[in-house]
């Protein structure tokens, strides 16, 4: 292995949490300029200014920023998220189930999607210039032209609305069989689907067309290597790259893109807590949401980086 390799991980490791120190103070300072009072808030227009000074005061508002921010980044590190405003809960505790019900989403339409868009990407390459192909961009085109509200509002009105035969929203408690799993995700999973495939069956296809016109593929093609060969011992190792980047840029969608899925269908993962944490103004809530969505994009980021790294043939 190249001594070059170990040198540019650990550059890309330290560059990610640089980058996550940055994002966490421009989260903080971000979220306490939103309008408003928090105490004011949470008290209600009945509260005297008296009590609402003593709600500042019990929860640190009246402190500078630069102390509270530091308080509350020595929290993150040390394991301690702080207490909800309006639910007067640990945030841990509250996140919790919240986070395990984004990750089942997540996964699930991993599961659905990314076979699919590769799949799709890896033959429409292959196919070049055939009806399938052309098929194929242009329905992937059509998908990123429309809006997810469309698609999921679309899905309501066709299939809980008209068709009654999946529920507009989302029972995660009212799971107890796979057939309730189908009807509980079907619509979530089919509306993130169509949004997060279609840029991996683009970049997909770009990347294997791309490593299809390279000389030692030609040369392979004219030594009588089967097409089947061709793609999977030198096209995609050598375009894994540009993959592994289109699935960690899509992927991250579903860990904090996901605010209009979830609240249309008001699925509880915490994207939805998010939004309710904004209505009220619980603002270490809406930091500590803000903060795992930029973790969640940095890890994939970082790890899909790590792999071009490692698949690139001339730092090997």
């Amino acid at each position: 292995m190249n001594a070059e390799i170990p040198t540019m991980i650990g550059k890309r490791l330290i560059l990610s949490v640089i980058t996550l120190l940055i994002v966490s103070f421009a989260v903080f300072f971000a979220t306490n300029m939103l309008p408003g009072d928090t105490a004011a808030i949470l008290l209600g227009q009945a509260a005297t200014p008296e009590a609402v000074e003593g709600l500042r005061h019990a929860m640190h508002l009246d402190e500078p920023a630069v102390l509270r921010f530091l308080r509350w980044l020595g929290g993150v590190f040390t394991g301690d998220l702080g207490t909800s405003y309006a639910n007067n809960m640990s945030i841990a505790t509250l996140i919790g189930s919240r986070f395990v019900n984004t990750m089942e989403l997540a996964g699930i339409t991993t599961l659905v999607a990314v076979p699919l868009a590769l799949t799709l990407g890896i033959t429409a390459a292959v196919m070049r210039g055939s009806v399938y192909d052309r098929i194929v961009t242009v329905l992937t085109i059509g998908v990123i032209s429309v809006p997810e509200f469309v698609v999921a509002s679309t899905a309501v009105l066709i299939f809980a609305v008209y068709l009654k035969w999946l529920p507009a929203i989302s029972f995660v408690n009212e799971v107890h069989s796979l057939s309730d799993l189908l009807r509980m995700y079907a619509m979530p999973v089919v509306t993130l689907t169509f949004v997060v495939s279609a840029q991996i069956i683009r970049m997909t296809r770009a990347a294997v067309i791309e490593t299809l016109s390279t000389p030692y593929v030609e040369m392979a093609l004219l030594k009588g290597a089967s097409r089947s060969r061709i793609v999977l011992r030198h096209a995609l190792p050598n375009s894994l790259g540009p993959i592994v980047n289109a699935l960690a840029l899509s992927l991250s969608y579903l860990i904090g893109g996901v605010i209009i899925i979830e609240t249309i269908f008001n699925y509880p993962g915490i994207a939805k807590l998010m939004v309710d944490a904004v209505a009220t103004r619980d603002l270490p809530l809406i930091q500590t949401c803000a903060l795992i969505f930029c973790l969640g994009y940095l890890i994939l980021i970082t790890i899909a980086d790590i792999i071009a790294i490692l698949s690139n043939p001339r730092l090997r």
